[in-house]
């Protein structure tokens, strides 16, 4: 079944049973024994045989019947999920701060030549400024 029609068989369920307080009993005795007519009828739930495929390292042990992950997940197993989170989570950390630097000292790079330059900074916000050093480069 899919999702609608659940949805389809949640709203018939509840329109049928808003108005249920409203049938006569002899309706409310006819619905009780089609239902154990139908219950009656219904077939036994037969159980699918079950296989499991197991690889190598789960039933890699020590002869006493037990695999590497037939013993669960103690705290070493937890440590085992969360210790590379924690190194994954310090290394972008360490690669932000490191780039953020990079891009700090290129700007004061920038800024200390323009303000070492002869020209005023005003200069280079003029466009014709710039027309005349394209120009010039050519």
């Amino acid at each position: 079944m899919n999702t609608d029609d659940l949805n389809f068989a949640y709203k018939v369920r509840h329109a049928l049973n808003e108005r249920l307080d409203d049938l006569p009993a002899a309706t409310t005795d006819r619905l009780a024994q089609a239902r154990k007519l139908a219950m009656a009828r219904k077939k036994a739930h037969v159980a699918a045989p079950l296989t499991v495929r197991q690889s190598r390292f789960a039933t890699a042990s020590n002869n006493d019947g037990g695999g590497v992950l037939s013993q669960g997940f103690g705290w070493l197993g937890r440590m085992g999920v969360a210790l590379p989170l924690l190194l994954l989570v310090g290394g972008l950390t360490g690669i932000y701060h490191f780039e953020e630097q990079q891009r700090i000292a290129d700007l004061a790079e920038m800024d200390a030549a323009v303000l070492s330059d002869e020209l005023p900074p005003t200069a280079y916000l003029d466009h014709g400024f710039n027309a005349y050093l394209a120009q010039s480069e050519r």
